[in-house]
């Protein structure tokens, strides 16, 4: 009898132990994510210092919010079961995807936005050569050739080519920041490189100037180019009605937006 008794009560702890293991799993675990709508009251990894929450809630204002260094930790929570999705620009996440199996990038977005270069708002020649250029690259295939080089479906950016110009007509200064891969990053050599790279070496090509790149932080963009400091500012730069009052955008060059990463 005691060993029935001592039988009986083994298997309750063991099954009171199986049980709440169970109901502490299922803390972490989350629904899978098909679609946009299913976000709408979910977490969302957002990295710090963006506006990437505020656009999220106005599409989902029910969402929630958790908040990370990079927008690299905040992927990786989303792998991790630590959040329902990552929210920010949609090529950028692309690109992590490509690179992280497991993870997705939804089809719907979030919100609907075009890129472009900037110059300075008397600067209107420039501006002029940049919508040349893109159309240009465009209409003779060199721009898919460029959007299969630097958004592969998997696996990381191929090399940039080289874009040589004499430089005889003096020096372009482009600003950028080298944190927004793969529109400008810095590769395994050290050199910055990426699409906004390679738009911004044919620019300078086109003008018969040397390009000169001057790597800074993404909100120090706009006071330089408004002080000088540089000609032109790529680097997955949002074309917004607030920035058009400082600054002169060139035609889009790529349509993207806010986009929401899952695990796939």
């Amino acid at each position: 009898m005691r060993i029935i008794m001592r039988s009986y009560r083994f298997s309750v702890i063991m099954a009171l132990f199986f049980c709440s293991f169970l109901i502490l799993s299922g803390c972490s675990e989350r629904e899978k994510v098909t679609s946009l709508k299913q976000l709408d009251g979910k977490e969302f990894a957002i990295p710090t210092g963006t506006v990437a929450d505020q656009l999220v809630l106005s599409t989902l204002p029910n969402a929630k919010f958790k908040y990370f260094n990079s927008v690299m930790d905040a992927a990786l929570a989303v792998k991790a079961g630590k959040a329902d999705a990552a929210a920010y620009d949609e090529p950028i996440l692309k690109n992590i995807a490509a690179k992280n199996s497991g993870l997705v990038v939804l089809k719907d977005m979030i919100t609907v936005d075009n890129y472009g270069f900037a110059v300075r708002l008397t600067d209107q020649n420039l501006k002029k050569t940049i919508d040349t250029v893109v159309s240009e690259l465009k209409n003779e295939g060199t721009t898919d050739q460029m959007l299969k080089r630097w958004f592969p479906k998997t696996g990381n950016p191929a090399a940039m080519p080289e874009v040589s110009s004499t430089g005889s007509k003096g020096v372009l200064r482009l600003g950028t920041s080298s944190v927004t891969e793969p529109f400008s990053f810095v590769d395994g050599s050290g050199k910055i490189v990426g699409y906004d790279i390679e738009l911004a070496r044919y620019i300078a090509k086109k003008l018969d100037r040397k390009l000169e790149i001057v790597n800074m932080d993404f909100g120090g963009m706009i006071p330089a180019l408004i002080s000088g400091k540089v000609d032109m500012i790529a680097a997955c730069i949002t074309i917004t009605d607030e920035r058009s009052k400082q600054v002169l955008f060139s035609d889009p060059y790529y349509v993207g937006g806010i986009a929401a990463l899952v695990r796939e």
